[in-house]
């Protein structure tokens, strides 16, 4: 990374420790890296590496036992629960494996529900979702309830939602878990097209030829970064 861009994510020695009785865990054993803005990064490693530990810490769904974690220039540690749901609100998209969609909801007002939150007039939010499903293709499926689409269909309405608060950050967890290869391969070269389009994009996945998709790879196993390196098209450099 250029030294002179600002890391749009620091973190520096972050550990995370989680006490299960009298046993502590420690997830996550002292992580350090930065991305800029505008990268495309896949996060992975095999189950208990600390792969879900990170991406709640990136989510600002946790916040570290010690060392520090800069979103965009503030230090998330610091900040108490409500000014830590604004920050989530206002800098971060997320993206799950599951959806995640509101069953008896439009896909307009499923994507609009972010700027529901933050406050945005209705007029405002509505021309907002609106535009953001014409961008992933969606133009034509505004009222559709999520059992009325594909999976396909439901996922980039999730991704829609994701980007509708135009966050710093998308985070994307297994995103294509649920869905058949092509389908897979059609959500990927839209992640593609979003980080062609400036995006910044963290997704954590097991599967590598998911993780290939991506610019580089940040690989994890009990609670440290084992591996940070990028990729060419097709895989992993290895020199």
């Amino acid at each position: 990374m250029n030294s002179s861009i600002r890391p749009i994510i620091a973190l520096r020695d972050v550990t995370k420790t989680y006490a299960l009785g009298d046993i502590e865990v420690h997830a996550l054993r002292g992580i350090t890296f930065a991305i800029a803005p505008g990268e495309y990064v896949a996060i992975m490693g095999p189950s208990g590496s600390g792969k879900s530990t990170l991406m709640n810490t990136l989510g600002c769904l946790d916040r570290p036992t010690s060392g520090s974690y800069e979103l965009d220039g503030v230090n998330v540690g610091t900040l108490g629960d409500n000014a830590l749901a604004a920050i989530r609100l206002k800098k971060l998209g997320f993206v799950f494996q599951g959806f995640n969609l509101l069953a008896r909801t439009s896909a307009l007002k499923n994507v609009a529900l972010p700027l529901f939150y933050a406050g945005t007039p209705l007029r405002v939010r509505t021309a907002a979702a609106a535009a953001q499903l014409r961008d992933v293709g969606l133009g034509d499926r505004l009222d559709h309830k999520p059992s009325e689409l594909s999976g396909g269909q439901q996922q980039r309405v999730a991704i829609a939602r994701a980007l509708v608060n135009d966050p710093a950050v998308v985070l994307a967890d297994e995103p294509t878990g649920n869905l058949d290869s092509q389908t897979s391969e059609e959500i990927m070269a839209l992640f593609e097209q979003l980080n062609e389009s400036g995006r910044t994009i963290i997704m954590v996945t097991h599967d590598e030829e998911v993780a290939a998709h991506a610019k580089r790879v940040i690989r994890l196993r009990d609670g440290l970064v084992v591996a940070d390196e990028p990729t060419i098209c097709g895989g992993v450099r290895k020199d």
